[in-house]
């Protein structure tokens, strides 16, 4: 089976991780939810509703990309919502292939304001809207639309498999 690591990535409430656990059957690979990588500091720090810094950031991209590096076939979801975050991915994990996941504000608001139990509050979106930054034509990646029905998603990205 060949190697294959993906991080699906965006903005919170883009569906990186129903995307990424339905994607696991579709092509046979672990899934792992980046948000569970987070230390307990950063993760208390985005539920008070302060947005995280690069500082904060940077141990945790250490470990994405460390988890990336260790298994076969992987789908990790991860923001990685700028250039420098994928590259300091990449500097574990350098096959990794980005696939990000967007929608629009009105979506990802919606999405968002319906989620429950998560420690991410629908206030951090704008936050994270002003510092993303979209797969370089140089990145190995697509981008795929999210306003569409989920096994739509899910066929879309398992075809650039």
């Amino acid at each position: 089976m060949a190697i294959m690591r993906m991080v699906l990535m965006g903005v919170s409430g883009c569906g990186k991780t129903s995307v990424g656990l339905k994607l696991t059957d579709e092509l046979d690979a672990k899934f792992v939810d980046g948000d569970a990588l987070h230390s307990e500091a950063n993760k208390a720090k985005m539920n008070a509703g302060i947005p995280l810094t690069d500082e904060d950031r940077w141990p945790w991209l250490v470990t994405v990309g460390q988890t990336l590096a260790a298994e076969g076939r992987i789908i990790v979801a991860c923001s990685a919502l700028k250039r420098a975050y994928r590259d300091k991915i990449r500097s574990s994990a350098p096959d990794t292939v980005f696939v990000y996941l967007h929608g629009t504000r009105e979506v990802l608001a919606e999405r968002l304001g319906a989620r429950k139990g998560h420690f991410f509050p629908a206030a951090l979106l704008d936050s994270q809207l002003a510092i993303l930054e979209p797969l370089d034509t140089d990145e190995a990646g697509f981008v795929v639309n999210i306003d569409a029905p989920l096994d739509r998603i899910v066929s879309e990205i398992a075809a650039g498999f």
